[in-house]
């Protein structure tokens, strides 16, 4: 072999490991920079994320007074050809303000007890079960049964009336079945809001409770009260609502007892407490409750509604209101707020004897815009009534609270 070949032999192998170490050289600065891209891709996806605040989450909670239902209440709502009763029509003006709410609850005070049982008006009512059909129809969801109605037709009564109202599809609380159901806290879920719903009344009318069946009715008194507020915090509700039967009938005002109650209530854990019995309408309030804690919170109390429906004519039974309360709890502090408590001014309107539909609830407002504006369907006598009401009603409650 020459000389020269030898050596151009000798270039060709030195290129090719030349060409070898530059490749590797590109390869390794390559390798380098996608693991430090890799390496940073890495720092980034796992990275602490930023506190988010949680929402605030607000309810409107709608609220009606006594619903009694008197022998003229369901004998002009029977229809003679279905042989079947029809309340809708007594609450077609109002339906609206009911049916909007996120949850919307009343007291029942009557009993469901049958048509077996006989339907019955005062002083022992048991009404037909259309009744609570149409309370279902314009949206009630939920009704306190522990008034001193509730045992008119005995212990029999009070568990028909619960097993009716489960037909029907509302909620119940203050009268039980068993001591089970008693010591069970009704609770609802309405818009991720848990609300745990209580009630009691002052008595029953002198009808004594069998003895070993006092859960039937949840009875005033205070250290039965705590129990059953204890009971409803383990349930860990973002609002507690209290349904009270209490005060003096006919009194425009409340009375040292019912403020000595809503101040137990409110210091012990419940935040809305809605009260009735008097069958006129009592104050409105919305405090601020200093806690043993020295912590502060908001509670709102309405301490009557007045008649929801009935067939009552004393001064004042016949003006009522719906409330339409707007209520958060607020994310970043977990505190409720009563942003806003309204009222819808209510008037029972009796047509007159043997009017089918005798009875009808007038939008007050609403009725006396229409006559002034001379496109009403009320005369000059029933308008000076609403008014004369109105003004009642709003000396009372005062201001919508804003």
């Amino acid at each position: 072999m020459s000389k020269r070949r030898i050596n151009y032999f000798k270039l060709i192998t030195t290129c090719t490991v030349l060409i070898a170490i530059i490749f590797c050289i590109i390869f390794g600065i390559k390798k380098i920079a996608n693991n430090s891209t890799s390496s940073n891709d890495n720092i980034s996806e796992t990275s602490t994320p930023v506190a988010t605040i949680p929402e605030d989450k607000t309810i409107n909670l709608v609220a009606i007074g006594d619903v009694m239902c008197h022998n003229t209440n369901y004998q002009t709502a029977y229809n003679s050809s279905s042989k079947t009763y029809d309340f809708a029509p007594a609450f077609v003006n109002v339906k609206k303000y009911i049916e909007k709410g996120d949850i919307a609850i009343g007291n029942l005070e009557t009993t469901l007890s049958g048509k077996e049982v006989g339907y019955s008006g005062y002083p022992t009512f048991n009404s037909p079960e259309e009744l609570g059909v149409a309370l279902k129809d314009i949206g009630v969801d939920v009704v306190s049964t522990a008034n001193n109605h509730c045992m008119d037709k005995g212990s029999k009564g009070i568990i028909n009336t619960l097993d009716n109202l489960d037909q029907i599809g509302i909620s119940h609380t203050g009268t039980n079945r068993t001591k089970e159901e008693q010591d069970t806290i009704l609770v609802k879920e309405v818009n991720g809001l848990k609300i745990a719903f209580l009630s009691f009344t002052y008595g029953t009318n002198g009808i004594n409770i069998p003895s070993g069946k006092e859960y039937l009715v949840n009875l005033i008194d205070n250290d039965f009260i705590l129990e059953q507020v204890e009971l409803a915090k383990k349930q860990n509700p973002d609002i507690i609502c209290a349904s009270m039967h209490w005060g003096i009938e006919y009194a425009q005002k409340q009375n040292k007892e019912q403020e000595q109650l809503a101040d137990l209530l409110f210091k012990n854990g419940v935040d809305i407490i809605l009260g009735n019995h008097a069958h006129v309408i009592e104050p409105m309030e919305k405090r601020t409750i200093t806690l043993d804690d020295g912590t502060q919170k908001e509670g709102f109390v309405v301490y009557a509604q007045g008649n929801f429906i009935s067939a009552q004519v004393k001064e004042h039974t016949r003006s009522t209101i719906i409330l339409d309360m707007n209520i958060t709890k607020k994310g970043e502090t977990g505190k409720l707020s009563i942003d806003s408590v309204d009222y819808i001014p209510v008037y029972c309107y009796d047509r007159g004897k043997g009017v089918q539909n005798r009875y009808v609830l007038l939008d007050v407002r609403q009725e006396m815009q229409d006559f002034e504006d001379g496109k009403g369907n009320i005369s000059q006598s029933l308008y000076n009534t609403l008014k004369l009401e109105l003004q009642n009603t709003e000396k009372i409650l005062g201001e919508p609270i804003k």
